[in-house]
């Protein structure tokens, strides 16, 4: 699935029907000239959908933007599912294979508890930990079978969308009080994170004039959420709460761009 097909489903402004998001994937044809660096920034995006799918979930849990949580939970839960199997149409080493078979299993466990906002919250936060950990390592594993620079640069910048929605949803449980300590330590590292390797992606000496426009885009993104992550006053909870759940996606959809940038100049043809 390409950049341009996850961005009409990332930012639908209304709820579709699962089967519908479900006939937007791509063709078998498509899928089957899939290259290393578009098999990264697939794996890397899984790895922000194990996020987002939990991020989705506690906003319904919470009554955070409810129609628009639907919409996110299954868009996120359709793209994870095309994209498994795209990935499985690229797997060239043993190792590979291990690890995308891991992804499934862990996927497997994870998926049925978001189908009901009754589940257990501690299962949620378990389940979407271990599809990222597999998610994780599978990206890293295309990233060394790929063996270049350019490979790098894919999966930082594709981090920085996991990023994204790992710190909304640490915050969402933290609003929740489920594993509240742990949930603080992991906003806080993984602010720390995003701030790092948005440095480095600003120094990337590939970097055209187009990637220096979205990052500094993403930067401006970058400030109000850390405006709306750092609300603590009673009164603007809500308001927070609305804010952290937006202004996620808007980075995501900008880092979206900027991975889909680097994936290109990875295949040699920039544009």
């Amino acid at each position: 699935m390409d950049r341009r097909v996850f961005l009409a489903l990332a930012g639908a402004a209304c709820a579709l029907p699962l089967e519908q998001v479900r006939a937007a994937r791509v063709a078998p044809a498509a899928v089957a000239g899939l290259s290393l660096p578009a098999a990264i920034n697939k794996a890397g995006r899984q790895r922000m959908l194990s996020q987002r799918t939990a991020k989705a979930w506690l906003m319904l849990v919470l009554g955070v933007l409810p129609e628009r949580a639907k919409t996110l939970l299954a868009q996120s839960t359709a793209l994870f599912e095309a994209q498994l199997a795209e990935l499985k149409t690229l797997l060239p080493s043993d190792e590979l294979r291990t690890l995308w078979l891991q992804l499934e299993h862990d996927w497997g466990r994870y998926r049925p508890l978001l189908v009901d906002i009754h589940s257990d919250a501690k299962a949620v936060w378990a389940g979407n930990e271990a599809v990222l950990a597999s998610a994780h390592k599978l990206t890293l594993a295309y990233e060394k079978f790929a063996g270049s620079p350019a490979g790098r640069l894919v999966n930082l910048s594709g981090r920085q969308r996991m990023l994204s929605q790992r710190m909304a949803k640490a915050y969402f449980f933290r609003q929740m009080d489920v594993n509240a300590g742990p949930a603080g330590e992991m906003l806080d590292t993984a602010m720390k994170e995003f701030a790092k390797a948005h440095e480095e992606l600003k120094s990337a000496g590939v970097n055209t004039a187009q990637i220096r426009d979205e990052l500094t885009l993403v930067e401006q993104q970058w400030f109000f959420f850390q405006n709306a992550l750092g609300m603590r006053d009673a009164g603007s909870q809500k308001k927070a709460a609305s804010d952290v759940a937006t202004t996620s996606e808007r980075i995501l959809e900008q880092m979206d761009l900027v991975v889909g940038h680097y994936e290109r100049l990875a295949l040699g043809t920039p544009r």
